[in-house]
């Protein structure tokens, strides 16, 4: 933790992504068709505490988020439902503070908050990697 710390200082980004070298950060993926992980996935997000849906686009499977921060700062949050075969489906997060300066980490710990709470959503449809 204190490395993410570390980097935040510098660094006010996060995302997660397949090649990811953190093993954190890396995609998510759910057996489940793009239109089934859409819906539990808007749901999920939209019933979440603290977190603002800006916009949805379905055809694209992207849901764009609005986090304020207890220090008044605000994060933009991308989340994308991405189709890998008919039968499964992937989950990317990218999370950025508005403003200058690093963010201290925030971005890392808000896609882990994301990803625990889409898991235990979706337990039964997790892919281990």
């Amino acid at each position: 933790m204190l490395k993410r710390t570390l980097i935040g200082l510098l660094r006010s980004q996060e995302q997660t992504g397949d090649r990811a070298k953190d093993p954190m950060l890396k995609s998510h993926f759910y057996k489940l068709s793009k239109d089934k992980a859409w819906e539990e996935v808007i749901s999920t997000l939209k019933k979440m505490q603290g977190y603002k849906v800006l916009h949805e686009v379905q055809s694209v499977g992207e849901i764009v988020l609005e986090k304020r921060t207890a220090f008044g700062r605000t994060m933009d949050i991308t989340v994308s439902v991405i189709s890998v075969n008919p039968l499964q489906s992937a989950v990317d997060i990218y999370s950025a503070s508005r403003g200058s300066l690093g963010d201290l980490g925030s971005n890392y710990r808000v896609i882990l908050e994301l990803y625990r709470t889409l898991d235990k959503k979706l337990a039964a449809f997790k892919v281990n990697s």
